[in-house]
Order: C-alpha cells, then sequence, then structure tokens
C-alpha cells in the first residue's frame, strides 16, 4: 500500500502546523497537526479493510479465443472483471500478457472498475509472433480510493501454445495411400553372413552346421541350407530442386516447405543406417550446392542444416518462422570463411584441430555450376560417378519432360531412383475452389507418376498435405473411383 500524491500534498502540512505552533507559541495549532494525522489513519484503516474485502470478493475472467495457434497468427483475449457489490473503490486490471504478445489495442486504461460499478470487459487482438509456449502472467489488479493505492494479482497463469508454421499432416505415398517407408533398410544384393533370408539350396560340401535349414531338411528327404543376404550401407544422393516453381502455396505450407521436410526425413534416415550421403541443391541458375558422399557426424549435421535453410529464389528475405521483424540470414559456410579470411587451420593447435574434420568435408560446397536443367545438373554432379549410388530427387511435377529426363540419366548408370513429388493442384491457393477440376488436374499427375513407377528401379511418390489431398480423392470416391 502507497500514499498518492494528493495523500502527500495533505500530509505534509503537518511538520508545518507542527513547525508553525511551536514558532507561535500557540498548542491549537498543533491540535490541528495532529489532527490531520489522526484522520490520514483512519482513512489507511478504512481502506485497507475495503481492500482486502474486495480481493475476496473479486472475479477476474481471462480467456484468449483460441490456446492453440501458428506464427503469424492473431487472436482475441477477453478480460472481465466483476464484484458481489459495490465498493467505493476505483479498480484496474492488467491483462498479464506474455512478453511474446504483441497488440495495438490498449486493454489496460479501458478496462476499469469506477467506484459503485460491479461489472466490467474488455476484449483486445494479440498477435503472436514468435513459436514457443507462451504463459500469461496472473492478472494485476489496482485498487485507489484517491489517497491510498495498492495492487495485487489474482488468477492463474495459463498458457498459449504457438506452433511454427511448418508444414501439418505431411502425406508421402501414392494414389492417396501412405508410404509406409520410403527410405527404408536395404540389402547388397550379395550372399554370405547376415540376418535376412536369401534362398534355399541343397547342401554343398563346406557349409557348416549353422547354415542347415532343418525344417527344410525335414520336409524334402534332404539336406538343404538357407544362404542369407548382408545388410549393408549404400551411397545416397540427395537432388533437392529449389526452382521458383517450388514456391507456390501459402507461407509455411509451400511446396518447398514440404520438400524440406521429406529431404530432412531423408537426411536423418541415411544417418540412422550410417549411410554415406550427398547433396545437390538446384535452383532457376544451375547447381547453388552440392556435397560428395560422407558418413561422418560433421558431414550428416552440414548438409542437414543446409537443408533446413534452404529457400527458394522467390523466397520472401524474412525467416520462415512468419515474423517480419526476423531478417532471413543466409548461412556462410566456415570453410568459405576460412578461406577468404586467410584463417591458418593448418596448425597442430586446439582450435584448428576442432575445425579441420568440419572444413575438410566440403568438397565442393556452394561453387555455382550453371546448368539449365535439372536433368542436365544430374549428369554433372551424379551419373559420371563409377559407383551406384542411390538417387532421392525432390521436386515437383511442372517440368515433367525434364524429370523423365533426369531418371533417365539416373537409371542409365544403374542407379535405383526414388522421385518425391510435390504435386501443384494440391498448393495453389484457391486450386481447390473447383473440387471437380482439382480431381482430374490430380488424376493427370497421377498418371505422370505411375509412368515414373513404371520404369525399372524407380519408386515415385506423392508428397503434400493430407488433408488438402483428401478433400481431392473425396470427389473421385463420389463417382465411385477406386484409387
Amino acid at each position: 500500500m502507497r500514499p498518492t500524491r494528493r495523500l502527500w500534498a495533505i500530509l505534509s502540512l503537518v511538520p508545518v502546523l507542527a513547525l508553525s505552533a511551536v514558532v507561535l507559541s500557540r498548542p491549537s495549532v498543533l491540535f490541528g497537526a495532529a489532527m490531520v494525522g489522526t484522520w490520514a489513519l483512519v482513512r489507511q484503516a478504512r481502506f485497507l479493510a475495503t481492500a482486502r474485502r474486495t480481493a475476496r470478493e473479486l472475479a477476474v475472467h481471462r480467456e484468449p479465443e483460441r490456446w492453440t495457434l501458428r506464427t503469424g497468427e492473431s487472436t482475441s483475449i477477453t478480460i472481465a472483471g466483476s464484484l458481489e457489490r459495490p465498493v467505493p473503490l476505483a479498480i484496474s486490471f492488467s491483462p498479464g500478457l506474455p512478453t511474446a504478445a504483441t497488440t495495438d489495442d490498449e486493454i489496460e486504461p479501458d478496462l476499469t472498475l469506477e467506484p459503485g460499478e460491479t461489472q466490467v470487459t474488455a476484449t483486445a487482438t494479440v498477435d503472436w509472433p514468435v513459436a514457443g509456449r507462451h504463459q500469461f502472467r496472473p492478472v494485476t489488479v489496482r485498487v485507489t480510493d484517491g489517497w491510498f493505492r495498492t495492487s495485487f494479482p489474482t488468477g492463474s497463469s495459463p498458457a498459449v501454445t504457438v506452433q511454427p508454421r511448418t508444414p501439418q499432416n505431411v502425406h508421402v505415398g501414392a494414389g492417396g495411400d501412405q508410404a509406409v517407408s520410403p527410405y527404408g533398410e536395404h540389402t547388397g544384393g550379395q550372399i554370405g553372413s547376415g540376418i535376412e533370408p536369401a534362398e534355399l539350396r541343397e547342401y554343398l560340401p563346406g557349409d557348416t552346421m549353422d547354415q542347415i535349414d532343418w525344417k527344410a531338411t525335414a520336409r524334402q528327404g534332404t539336406t538343404y541350407v538357407r544362404d542369407t543376404q548382408s545388410e549393408t550401407d549404400r551411397q545416397t544422393m540427395l537432388v533437392v530442386d529449389a526452382r521458383s516453381t517450388l514456391a507456390a502455396g501459402t507461407p509455411g505450407e509451400t511446396k518447398l516447405d514440404y520438400a524440406r521436410e521429406v529431404a530432412l526425413t531423408t537426411v536423418d534416415a541415411a544417418r540412422e543406417l550410417a549411410d554415406p550421403l550427398g547433396l545437390v541443391i538446384v535452383d532457376d541458375d544451375g547447381i547453388r550446392s552440392q556435397f560428395d558422399p560422407t558418413a561422418s557426424t560433421a558431414g550428416y549435421a552440414t548438409i542437414r542444416r543446409r537443408v533446413f535453410d534452404l529457400e527458394t529464389d522467390d523466397s520472401s528475405p524474412t525467416s520462415r518462422s512468419g515474423s517480419g521483424s526476423l531478417a532471413h540470414r543466409t548461412p556462410v559456410r566456415l570453410g568459405d570463411a576460412s578461406r577468404g579470411q586467410g584463417f591458418p587451420l593448418a596448425g597442430d593447435d586446439p582450435f584448428s584441430a576442432t575445425l579441420r574434420p568440419y572444413l575438410e568435408f566440403q568438397t565442393s560446397g556452394d561453387t555455382r555450376v550453371q546448368t539449365n536443367s535439372l536433368a542436365q545438373a544430374v549428369g554433372t554432379t551424379i551419373t559420371n560417378r563409377d559407383r551406384r549410388v542411390f538417387a532421392v530427387v525432390v521436386t515437383d511435377d511442372e517440368h515433367r519432360t525434364d524429370l523423365l529426363e533426369t531418371v533417365r540419366h539416373l537409371r542409365s548408370r544403374n542407379n535405383d531412383v526414388l522421385v518425391l513429388l510435390t504435386p501443384t493442384v494440391l498448393y495453389e491457393r484457391g486450386g481447390l475452389g473447383d473440387l471437380e477440376r482439382a480431381y482430374e488436374r490430380y488424376v493427370e499427375f497421377e498418371d505422370f507418376r505411375r509412368t515414373l513407377s513404371r520404369i525399372d528401379r524407380v519408386h515415385a511418390l506423392e508428397v503434400g498435405p493430407g488433408d488438402r489431398l483428401d478433400s481431392v480423392l473425396s470427389v473421385g470416391r463420389e463417382r465411385g473411383v477406386r484409387q
């Protein structure tokens, strides 16, 4: 509890009256000073009693319109206060918004219970530019009678969850059916020791006892051996298309946003299986970045970071979080920085020894190579390799002839190919306004996807928002078409 300026002005009379009583030898003036002090103490006691009753009887309700949002979205927050009976105090409320919340509305000056009132309500629109779990502070209640003032917290501290604008309900599959594992484990195609059954054959001299399949031997009446197929790692080349056509879609849910998600999944899968992984990023001007296959921890981390930071040529300079206040920062490779600044990393000091493995990994990095198509980029970076690779191509369906040529280039060197396609019809703004037309376009896309999958050792899958795909496929179900 604190006195107001108004009370301090009155209390300033006390020393003046007391001094006057001494100087003028007038005891009656001293009595006046005592009366002012007594009056102030009585006002204080009455204020404390009323403030305590107000704290007991006051009910404060604060609730956002939604508890779960996405970055950049807004929601209204209503705060209401009510009393069982009027009090001779002015009551104001501070809503206790989280630090990350922003609003152009002024809630606090408008939310005041004047003396004699019993109810007040105010609503404000709050923006949420930062992802995370944001907890409200308790509502701060301030009461005053004009002479004294005090404040106290009340209410709970709920939290609003703000999710980043990343693809939701990511579907990877074929014809609307979800794929179990597009990457998956793999075998080396070689017969020998291992854990995967490969083939059953008759016993030959030199086979060991533990190779005998006793069940098959009992059934066939002669000794049979079960060979196993050994698992192995494989070189994976991840090709990500970052051309301007992949900028189609709403913020946070563009083709590239979905392509980035499946590309990151591929990176994680390769790391878990200890497969050497390389990366090629292609944009409108050619090859933006390329990294030779690596199985090092630093290599996986660098490739994952490069995919995570990926933007199309048409991307806005703001960050993907949706906050316009955060400028996009182009990632700088340590290798480039060291070469440009002449850092002496060839020494034996701890600093050089720590950074050297990360810099030596980058064999190609951001050296740009001019190409006119995805097929030419793949031909430059992959098909001239001596070793077979597993090529994962993440792109859209806008350049179909170019994509077919790309796949044929890869297959010409006996490479296995996985194509992850983002169908344009699922990303265009307003593209689902006419579901009948959208379904026809999806059928055209599905025909193209099946054309790719019919190529030997090529697997093509669709990547997109599952809810939008379900809306399109509902037209086919209504027509009685089996997908």
